[in-house]
């Protein structure tokens, strides 16, 4: 399907269900899928953080957008990121999602080598000209530790060559930054600005985002999906409520105990362990050489979501 421009509303970075062998569970990944339509979300990302990405091999990539796209059949955009290195194999994803049905690519700067703001351009100009779909920016300093400049970013939405940002870069300032450079320029039109935090999606909202792309919508996308109508609605109360509930559901990232996993070990697991024990998915486990939860870290999941209704 063409993309939408803007794109607004809940786009969840999907979760990649794997089986005890580590390969890509596709009758729970359509489980998961279905899930996230029925409750409403706006678009689907895969192949990004939350999805475990990094752990995939090239052709469980495109086994994920495949399945994904297949089961999607255009009702909603199929968002899919093309992580990689360098811009040669980013363009080489791109290649491989787009075949898969992929409706745009999602990029992050190139990483391992340290990258000049003005390489960093250079990348999304070469990945643009490259790509059939549109092309959003992913700034994830936590992954390859770049943090993208708001002017580089506004710079290459005004040429046409980005047609959105999804923030997951904890910097508040610099996202609201790009939201009021993207309302201030004339020469910028149908650009999205997402948000990737869970926890200040209603204060994001609120000073102009398009959209949220919140991993814990995996676990409950309704509940994002209330949260994005009700600040639409500038309904400020229930959105708070909403939001404040959904903080505190998002405590069951730090279940994982910090002295023997990392916390993409413990946040992914809990995701994971959470739509296992909603029953979407068969198998909690997560990538290798990720650290799996134990027992009582699992129950304490589960307190999670029984406080929060959803179990």
């Amino acid at each position: 399907m063409t993309l939408p421009a803007p794109l607004t509303g809940v786009v969840p970075p999907v979760c990649t269900p794997l089986t005890p062998d580590r390969e890509v569970d596709v009758p729970s990944l359509l489980r998961l899928v279905d899930h996230l339509v029925a409750g409403g979300v706006h678009g689907l990302f895969v192949l990004g953080t939350t999805s475990e990405a990094a752990f995939l091999t090239d052709a469980q990539r495109r086994l994920v957008v495949e399945t994904v796209t297949g089961r999607v059949e255009g009702r909603l955009p199929v968002l899919a990121g093309v992580i990689d290195m360098t811009t040669a194999r980013v363009l080489d994803h791109v290649r491989a999602v787009t075949a898969a049905g992929a409706d745009a690519v999602v990029v992050t700067a190139p990483f391992y080598t340290s990258t000049h703001p003005r390489e960093i351009a250079r990348h999304y100009r070469l990945v643009s000209a490259g790509s059939p779909v549109p092309v959003i920016a992913y700034d994830l300093p936590s992954g390859v530790h770049t943090k993208l400049p708001a002017d580089v970013v506004l710079d290459l939405a005004a040429e046409g060559v980005l047609a959105g940002l999804k923030d997951s870069s904890g910097d508040l300032a610099g996202f609201r930054t790009v939201v009021s450079g993207v309302r201030a320029h004339p020469g910028i039109t149908g650009f999205s600005v997402l948000t990737g935090s869970e926890l200040i999606i209603d204060a994001a909202l609120a000073v102009g985002a398009d959209g949220a792309v919140p991993g814990l919508a995996n676990v409950d996308p309704e509940g994002y999906v209330r949260l994005d109508r009700l600040c639409r609605a500038g309904d400020l109360d229930a959105a708070r409520a909403e939001q404040e509930r959904l903080c505190a559901l998002f405590g069951m990232v730090s279940v994982g105990d910090p002295a023997r996993m990392g916390a993409s070990s413990s946040a992914l697991g809990a995701f994971k362990a959470a739509l296992h024990l909603r029953g979407v998915i068969d198998c909690p486990v997560t990538a290798e050489p990720q650290v799996p939860l134990s027992a009582a870290e699992v129950e304490r999941v589960a307190a999670f979501l029984a406080a929060a209704g959803l179990l």
